[in-house]
This record gives structure tokens, sequence and C-alpha cells, in this order.
């Protein structure tokens, strides 16, 4: 059993800026006490000689090469645009800056 107390929680969930009921805190000693013990399991585990990784199974990027082709100038792109300004589209300001 976990050394968690109902104190603890209670700290917790004030740095967390959660608000629990008195029924709410003592369940979540219980929950929280079963994660603490999955936990110390878990960092049991012998990981001697176990190379760290990103993902269980391994992954390869499967992205197309970055080839330079032949594409629309700026113009062309532009060409249908109802407003543009420094090789961009112009568009109506939606946000404020405050």
């Amino acid at each position: 059993m976990s050394s968690l107390s109902r104190d603890d929680v209670a700290h917790l969930a004030g740095l967390a800026r959660i608000e629990l009921s008195d029924a709410e805190l003592d369940r979540m000693v219980g929950e929280l006490g079963v994660i603490l013990e999955s936990v110390a399991k878990v960092q049991q585990a012998p990981t001697e000689g176990v190379a760290p990784m990103s993902h269980p199974m391994p992954l390869t990027n499967v992205t197309r090469p970055d080839v330079v082709r032949p594409s629309l100038t700026a113009e062309e792109a532009l060409s249908g645009a109802p407003e543009s300004e420094q090789q961009r589209f112009a568009v109506p300001r939606i946000l404020t800056e405050d």
C-alpha cells in the first residue's frame, strides 16, 4: 500500500488548482496510491543494456525525397488573387493587437 495520505492528495490538488470534495479526496487517495504502486513496479524492470527509444516499433521515414521541380511563379500564383502585397496574398485583418 502507498504511503500517500489525504493531506498529500489535498496538497497536490491545491498545486494543480483542482477543487476536490471530501469524498473525492478520499477516493483519490486510493486511486493515486494504485498509480504510484504501478510506477514503482515499472521502475523495478531490468533495463540495463536496453537502448532508449522513442517508439516501441522501428519507424521508417515514408516521405518522398525533396526534389526541386517546375512550379508556378509568384506572379502566376497571385494572378487570380483579389489583392496581393510583397508577393503574398493580402487578406483583411481579423485579429486585433490586444
